[in-house]
């Protein structure tokens, strides 16, 4: 088991990475002293595939569970939702001593996290992710989030989790197109923070592309490794640090929207929206024109989207501007400056954005 510790002072809390790692959560849980009642949010699939797993690792510990069931998709992520699963949480809370397991992918993450911040004004919870998505990046760092029609993550808070156990087992029933919405991911990491992972990449496509276990929980731990310590030095992005892990995010959530969440996953739309902001790196002379042809490509290496098809131009910059990054009418960018290297750059012109937007369309 690797461990990973994201130092934030009374809400510091451990990353726990490896195969199999469930069957130690009662264990962990037990230290944490969180509470008897473990309140699992996940969906059908996940509860049916690893919900036996995880009830085991916790009965054998002397924890009751709880299971509740929400929709595989984003729409999941509604205040509807949220007021159905804080009326179901009341109903089974009788001995007060409740916490929740967030168990599942991004969406399951963003969910629960939300959910555990408001309920009381916060009760404990734990990550459990079983996508590599969330393993690399959305069960990190305390974001939490519901989606509005207007955008993603419109409506969230800064509340952490006090434990991350991240099970690579899990990995090996992910869809590819689930398994490269991770990948869109891993490869931001890369692009902005680590030239040896980009190497990594590179080197091992077919490993990766086949599930190989070591390779696979390598991506996770670099990954968590690397957003740990930036939310460690700026947990609520006050410092522009923590900023740099939404490169690709200030248009892929624009696409997202304009797809009605639906049209790309979370993965593939963070995948078109780097693809974007390689493109005004390269034309603000930020990044050379070799590193920009670099870094388009690996991702179309991992076989990520590269065209937004038909996608309206018009509705993506419309849904952009609702980005939580803008200080009044001034945009905030996240731009390379070389391979494994970026900043963040303000008021990028809107010039710059639409030829980057017709250079993927």
């Amino acid at each position: 088991m690797r461990k990973i510790r994201l130092n934030l002072g009374q809400r510091s809390y451990e990353i726990l990475i490896g195969r199999h790692a469930i069957d130690q959560l009662g264990k962990y849980l037990k230290k944490l002293d969180l509470g008897t009642d473990a309140y699992i949010l996940t969906n059908k699939l996940i509860k049916a595939k690893y919900g036996s797993q995880i009830s085991q690792a916790l009965l054998k510990s002397g924890f009751n569970c709880y299971f509740k069931l929400v929709a595989d998709s984003e729409k999941s992520k509604s205040i509807a939702c949220v007021g159905g699963v804080i009326n179901d949480i009341a109903r089974r809370d009788f001995k007060k001593r409740i916490f929740i397991i967030a168990f599942g992918g991004g969406v399951i993450g963003d969910l629960a996290g939300f959910v555990a911040s408001v309920y009381k004004r916060g009760i404990p919870y734990i990550q459990v992710p079983t996508t590599l998505l969330a393993q690399v990046d959305s069960s990190i760092g305390g974001k939490t989030g519901v989606d509005l029609c207007a955008g993603k993550n419109l409506v969230g808070a800064f509340y952490q989790p006090k434990l991350v156990l991240s099970d690579t087992a899990f990995l090996k029933s992910l869809s590819t197109r689930q398994l490269k919405a991770g990948l869109a991911e891993v490869i931001k990491y890369a692009l902005i923070a680590d030239k040896n992972l980009f190497n990594l990449l590179l080197k091992k496509r077919a490993d990766i592309l086949k599930y190989d276990p070591s390779v696979l929980e390598k991506l996770v731990y670099a990954c968590s490794l690397i957003k740990s310590g930036l939310v460690s030095r700026d947990e609520k992005e006050a410092l522009d640090k923590r900023t740099l892990l939404n490169f690709g995010h200030t248009l892929g959530h624009a696409i997202e929207a304009a797809g009605g969440f639906s049209k790309y996953n979370h993965g593939e739309a963070i995948s078109l929206g780097m693809l974007a902001a390689i493109e005004i790196s390269k034309n603000l002379e930020l990044l050379k024109v070799a590193d920009a042809q670099a870094a388009r490509s690996l991702i179309k290496f991992y076989g990520l989207p590269e065209k937004i098809g038909k996608l309206s131009l018009a509705k993506i910059i419309s849904a952009h501007f609702h980005d939580k990054k803008f200080k009044g009418n001034k945009n905030k960018f996240v731009l390379l400056v070389s391979l494994g290297k970026a900043k963040v750059v303000t008021n990028v012109g809107s010039e710059f954005i639409r030829g980057a937007l017709k250079s993927i369309s």
